[in-house]
């Protein structure tokens, strides 16, 4: 991947082993900011148990909740969520305040901290529900996501074409209880040490200008 690309392209549009299962649990449904002022960005981007764990990093970034959305059955639980018949894809809920960072601005997140050119598909994470997702909530959200990414299927910086799905939001189910903020209440269990924390690692080294301030 040709990082040096990356600065460009977010220019071009400012100026224009898988998670493990647990006994079913009920899901809930939200779909608005937590409190007054914050916006909504809902992305899929393979395990949830990992993407939550970098965006709860990134400066302006209020609340991450883990869930399911772009699926078919109502109130899903994660065990059914698994067998990829419910249509549903991992994704996370990102509460922020635009005051602070901008959509463009985590869509260059989300484009760099996982690899858009695999379908269904995140490192050892099979399945429908690990695809590369936008899920936009209003006509300016899909068409930055829409621009960014000719962008960058025209620029090269993968080596193959990018497959992420750009679709209208319709509805979040936020995951079971366990699942949330996961990473920080597991950190030394073993997928947590061996496959988010290195991931982690590396955003905040390529992403230094966004980390919170400690």
């Amino acid at each position: 991947m040709k990082f040096g690309l990356w600065a460009t392209i977010l220019a071009l549009l400012v100026a224009g082993s898988s998670c493990g299962q647990k006994q079913k649990q009920a899901t809930t449904m939200t779909n608005k900011p937590v409190k007054e002022g914050l916006a909504v960005a809902t992305f899929g981007n393979g395990c949830f148990w990992c993407t939550e764990a970098v965006f709860q990093n990134v400066e302006g970034v209020e609340l991450v909740e883990s869930g399911y959305s772009g699926g078919h059955v109502k109130n899903p639980t994660y065990k059914e969520v698994c067998t990829g018949q419910t249509g549903h894809a991992e994704v996370i809920h990102v509460h922020y305040d635009p005051a602070k960072i901008s959509y463009d601005e985590l869509l260059e997140v989300f484009w760099k901290t996982h690899d858009p050119t695999t379908l269904n598909r995140q490192g050892a994470d099979e399945g429908t529900q690990y695809r590369s997702a936008i899920f936009y909530h209003n006509d300016e959200q899909k068409q930055l996501a829409e621009k960014y990414k000719q962008a960058l299927d025209k620029s090269g910086a993968f080596t193959a074409p990018i497959v992420t799905e750009i679709v209208p939001f319709e509805v979040f189910y936020k995951a079971e209880d366990y699942h949330q903020n996961y990473y920080n209440l597991n950190g030394s269990a073993p997928y947590c040490s061996f496959v988010i924390q290195p991931k982690v690692e590396k955003f905040k080294k390529v992403f230094k200008d966004k980390l919170k301030k400690s």
